[in-house]
Parts: structure tokens; sequence; C-alpha cells
């Protein structure tokens, strides 16, 4: 996807993706998969962020509404943590598209994690 992380804090993280030509729909638009893939990842990353340093998330389940096309440059990803806890993590990522100077919200997605611990 060519995504970069662009801001970490404690619950949050922000990720950033160029819209890439092979990952465009027959409509120009970015695909939902790129949408969808970002924006799993800032939302996955951000309960990484509240856990300790041993463990690892993985996605249980995660709800997406799609807003607007994927219309511009590249797409930015904030990922949230709404509860931390031990066996699940809720988060939620807004997914943006970025056209020049213009910033339109092309998602909303909820979701949990499930929190890995080393054997």
């Amino acid at each position: 996807m060519g995504a970069s992380i662009t801001e970490t804090s404690h619950g949050s993280v922000t990720l950033s993706a160029p819209i890439l030509e092979e990952c465009k729909q027959q409509h120009g638009f970015g695909h939902a998969a790129l949408t969808f893939g970002i924006g799993d990842s800032a939302a996955g990353y951000s309960a990484l962020s509240v856990m300790p340093l041993e463990a690892e998330v993985l996605t249980s389940e995660m709800k997406i509404h799609l807003l607007a096309p994927a219309k511009g440059d590249r797409l930015e990803a904030i990922g949230k943590v709404i509860k931390p806890g031990k066996r699940l993590v809720i988060v939620q990522a807004e997914v943006f598209a970025i056209d020049s100077d213009a910033r339109t919200q092309i998602a909303l997605m909820t979701g949990t994690m499930v929190p890995i611990w080393p054997k």
C-alpha cells in the first residue's frame, strides 16, 4: 500500500498512503480496499500503542462506513483507542482523502482488536 506512520501518541496513530495507480478502482478513485487497509492498520497500531511491549494485536471485527470517493493524491487514516482492555480493545479510524489543499473524510471505521500475549 505504500503506507507510512506519520504521527504517534498514546492511543492514537496516523498513517499516510499515496493513492497508487494499482490501488485505484474503475472510476479512478482509490479502491475501498485501500481505504479499509489503511484504516484497519491505523486502528491496529493505535491499539498496540496502549499495550505492553511484549503484546501484539489482531483485528477481530471492523465496520466501515464509506462516506465519499477516495479522490486525491493520498489517504490519511487516524486511528484512536476508544476503550482499552486486556482482552478487547475498541478502536476507531477516520480516513481522509487529500487532494491538493482539500481534505475530505471518506470513511469512518469502528472495530475490535484482540491482544495476543506471548506464550
